[in-house]
């Protein structure tokens, strides 16, 4: 799914095996018959020289290895100070507001709406298709008037979607032809993809259906869904659904809620700009 970085964290050092061979090598030193005259056999001998060969090996890795990396913090968005005794400390919520241009994508709702939502997105994303089954409308009804709605193609790896990127190309299709939002909806209702089923919603649709059919495989669309994905990548996107309300960022197909409990605050101001 989220433009923070995400930095995987450092592997730790394991101090477990030092311990265990430790603790091998104890118990081979308390077999050794206590006598006044310690005889040592080959075998005792050969297992206790192994055993610290090995932990000293082990040793001199884990200092090498614990020189040569660093790890560094990331500082912290603020510094909370210890509140009195009884008290429990409260710290406002930091926000980050991105930069996400909106003019010349598939858009629904009033050029100046007071909230422009932008959906990153993939026509064969089941978590997608659940966000425009069951939030999309209701969202729009409950701000009516009040949001600019404004679709961007993130179609994942074939290896994972492989009707993605035409369904993307089926719908910039069906926007040379004004109808995107009613092509939007079919293939988000829509069980299987693939070009005979868009050929029938364009049909459905009453498009021109031998414009649509050659548009389908001219790739005039397909440079333009690139940027967008490149755009998201370098944004820091990494999941379908991903929505930036008024360039704040809201990840995966919340519910009604969510949405509302942001909405809500950005309408009052409570959000700083």
């Amino acid at each position: 799914m989220s433009g923070e970085a995400i930095i995987a964290p450092m592997p730790t050092k394991k101090s477990t095996p030092v311990i265990e061979i430790k603790e091998e090598a104890e118990e081979v030193i308390e077999q050794v018959p206590e006598e006044e005259t310690v005889t040592f056999k080959k075998s005792h001998f050969y297992s206790v020289l192994v055993v610290l060969a090995f932990a000293v090996g082990i040793l001199v890795g884990y200092v090498a290895w614990g020189r040569g990396s660093t790890v560094t913090a990331a500082a912290p968005a603020a510094v909370a100070q210890q509140p009195p005794s009884g008290q429990v400390a409260t710290q406002e919520p930091q926000f980050t507001r991105y930069d996400i241009p909106v003019e010349g994508y598939p858009s629904l709702g009033p050029d100046d709406a007071k909230i422009v939502i932008v959906e990153f997105s993939d026509f064969q994303c089941p978590y997608c298709r659940r966000f425009h089954e069951d939030t999309y409308q209701a969202l729009l009804k409950a701000y009516p008037g009040q949001i600019r709605f404004v679709y961007r193609n993130l179609p994942l790896p074939p290896t994972m979607h492989p009707d993605a990127m035409s369904a993307a190309v089926a719908s910039l299709c069906a926007n040379d032809q004004n109808a995107y939002w009613d092509y939007h909806q079919k293939l988000f209702s829509s069980e299987t993809l693939g070009e005979e089923t868009y050929i029938q919603y364009a049909t459905d649709l009453g498009l021109n259906v031998e414009e649509f059919t050659a548009c389908l495989s001219s790739g005039k669309h397909d440079e333009f869904i690139k940027q967008d994905t490149d755009f998201s990548t370098k944004l820091g996107v990494q999941s379908t659904p991903t929505f930036f309300i008024n360039g704040l960022a809201l990840i995966g197909a919340q519910p009604l809620s969510s949405f509302q409990q942001l909405i809500d605050k950005e309408l009052a101001g409570e959000i700083p700009q």
